[in-house]
């Protein structure tokens, strides 16, 4: 890309860009020619040849010192930039607050995309038994739009690597191969998609008129399963039948019931997305789904992804 089309593009700063998603989130930003800055802790910087910084060196990505801690160092680092997008984890969402107000104050920011990168925290039916997971991203939703912060919400669902590994069986690291547990009816679609593949759907919106202010879901055919589909796709894969064990729904609320901490939370959220139908039982306009809006994206679909797991 020359130069003058670099110029062109909006300068990134990634908040949470040594984590997972952060990580992909400043590789994609990168590779779109924007100029992009990840916040980095002082003590990651000072070694700056570590695992999760050397990707992101070598992509060419500018390190500046900072912490959701450190207002004026949040402060610094937004006014360098046009577009700022946060990838903490869910567990630190209301520690966006001091950033929130740094965009207020810097002034120059066009768009800010917050840690959001799940289920729709407006649309989920199972609020109370989540333990604040989505109140926590509905009150930073609030504080944007409080303080009227152009933003776009991303809401991908459940990313490939947590649940599908297992075929969606808690306590399992590689899908079942005899026995495999269904929940509920096995009928109610979930939505898987790889990390990866949602860093370069959120990408592109940055610099789009269309997702300003809106929320992009990501519904990418291919990736929308129920329990019973993913078991189909996996016995066609492996040429071989599966016994079902159907769990019903008032079985399933008294297992969450009793499991311990972390069980107890992937349980909820297997019964919000395969239960509830929390992904999928609203209609989006097809101009709020991501790969409406960007046919170009070649993402892994659940079956490209279950190929790796033979």
């Amino acid at each position: 890309m020359s130069e003058d089309a670099a110029g062109t593009r909006s300068r990134v700063l990634v908040v949470g860009a040594t984590g997972r998603l952060g990580g992909s989130l400043a590789r994609a930003s990168l590779a779109a020619g924007h100029p992009t800055v990840a916040l980095v802790r002082p003590h990651h910087l000072a070694r700056p040849d570590s695992p999760s910084q050397r990707p992101l060196v070598a992509a060419g990505a500018t390190l500046v010192e900072g912490s959701l801690e450190d207002y004026q160092s949040l402060l610094k680092a937004v006014r360098q930039v046009d577009v700022v997008i946060c990838a903490v984890p869910t567990k630190q969402a209301l520690e966006q607050k001091p950033l929130i107000r740094a965009i207020k104050e810097a002034g120059c920011v066009k768009r800010f995309i917050p840690a959001e990168f799940g289920a729709d925290p407006t649309k989920v039916q199972i609020g109370d038994m989540a333990y604040d997971f989505y109140e926590k991203k509905i009150e930073i939703r609030h504080l944007i739009e409080t303080e009227g912060i152009p933003h776009t919400y991303i809401c991908c669902n459940f990313f490939m690597r947590y649940l599908l590994p297992s075929l969606v069986q808690p306590g399992l690291n590689a899908p079942p191969r005899d026995e495999m547990k269904i929940f509920g009816e096995g009928n109610t679609k979930g939505v898987f998609v790889k990390e990866g593949d949602v860093a370069q759907f959120t990408i592109c919106t940055l610099d789009d008129p269309r997702t300003l202010n809106q929320t992009l879901y990501l519904r990418p055919p291919g990736n929308i399963c129920s329990m019973n589909e993913l078991a189909d796709l996996w016995e066609m894969k492996i040429n071989k039948s599966l016994k079902r064990v159907y769990i019903t729904e008032e079985q399933l609320l008294k297992e969450i019931l009793d499991a311990p901490f972390p069980l107890k939370m992937d349980l909820v959220f297997i019964y919000s997305a395969f239960v509830k139908g929390d992904h999928t039982y609203f209609e989006i306009d097809l101009l709020s789904e991501g790969t409406q809006l960007y046919p170009h994206v070649k993402y892994t679909t659940v079956g490209e992804y279950l190929d790796t797991l033979v």
